[in-house]
């Protein structure tokens, strides 16, 4: 399939290559948009697999906090019948709701403020479609929070009957201080795991070794930093990194932006596209949420 001159391949079922054509300045000359890409890439499939779940959300996310209204009223459409599907995995597979909560809330946050606040010129199709829409989303979250995630019935050795020392390597494992937190309050042996100065420094590392204002606080040796307070200091001011099981990927050979199956690609060594460079896999980069959204700003 062709896009005025780009060639786009059709959207895929799951397993299957899903890609769109996008040159760096795509947008620019009015080629591509972030609703053609929304609309062609195939996002209903991918909220199916775990490991692209929490990336689609998250970019979902971000297009409810700044990007609503520059979508078409076709994609607009698609966003919310994704969505939906999206709350859905959620309800029945009580996979990762805070996350979820989090998006809604945003999206009733900037619909509220849309169409109430400043009106419908700022939005395609008729206000009252927005105002239902917002019922809707309403009605999602009270969903969301009325979720009950039943008691796992466990028939071999329960977390709490881990050695302390491996139960310690599971919390420096994870990289969401909520997580740690909520796991804490699960057991007075977790709460004091949970406290543990290294495992707030190692968090600390993490998220925010990387950046120019902050890598010799994080790389102190003093023994006298509140590494949680310092990793609660830093995150009101510089991003997290963020961690996914799978992303979309960009050919800079090719300029195209694709889902990489991951069984194809340990099985027959295939980049993912029928790309034409020497090397294909030296073209790849992931292309994070923050910088999917980007790729269609000018």
């Amino acid at each position: 399939m062709c896009l005025l001159g780009k060639c786009v391949s059709s959207p895929a079922q799951r397993g299957k290559r899903t890609s769109t054509t996008i040159t760096p300045n795509l947008s620019r000359h009015g080629y591509c948009t972030l609703g053609e890409a929304l609309n062609r890439l195939d996002f209903s499939s991918a909220i199916q697999d775990l490991s692209r779940f929490n990336y689609v959300a998250k970019l979902f996310q971000l297009i409810a906090r700044s990007q609503l209204r520059n979508l078409s009223g076709a994609a607009q459409k698609n966003y919310f019948n994704i969505l939906e599907k999206i709350v859905r995995k959620v309800l029945d597979d009580h996979y990762n709701p805070r996350l979820v909560k989090d998006l809604l809330q945003d999206l009733s946050s900037t619909l509220h403020s849309l169409a109430i606040h400043v009106g419908r010129c700022v939005l395609v199709g008729n206000v009252n479609i927005w105002l239902c829409r917002l019922k809707t989303i309403h009605e999602w979250k009270q969903q969301l929070n009325n979720l009950h995630i039943p008691k796992q019935i466990c028939n071999g050795v329960s977390f709490n009957e881990l050695p302390l020392h491996t139960q310690n390597d599971i919390l420096c494992k994870l990289s969401d201080a909520c997580d740690i937190i909520n796991l804490g309050q699960a057991t007075p042996t977790l709460q004091s795991l949970s406290e543990s100065s290294i495992l707030w420094k190692k968090l600390c590392h993490f998220h925010f070794s990387d950046k120019q204002f902050c890598k010799n606080l994080v790389l102190s040796k003093s023994d006298h930093v509140d590494w949680k307070l310092m990793y609660f200091t830093l995150r009101k001011h510089y991003p997290m990194r963020e961690q996914y099981g799978d992303t979309l990927h960009f050919c800079k050979h090719c300029s195209i932006l694709f889902w990489q199956d991951r069984h194809l690609t340990l099985l027959l060594k295939d980049c993912g596209h029928p790309c034409t460079a020497i090397d294909p896999d030296s073209c790849l980069m992931p292309i994070s949420p923050q910088h999917f959204i980007e790729l269609f700003q000018f």
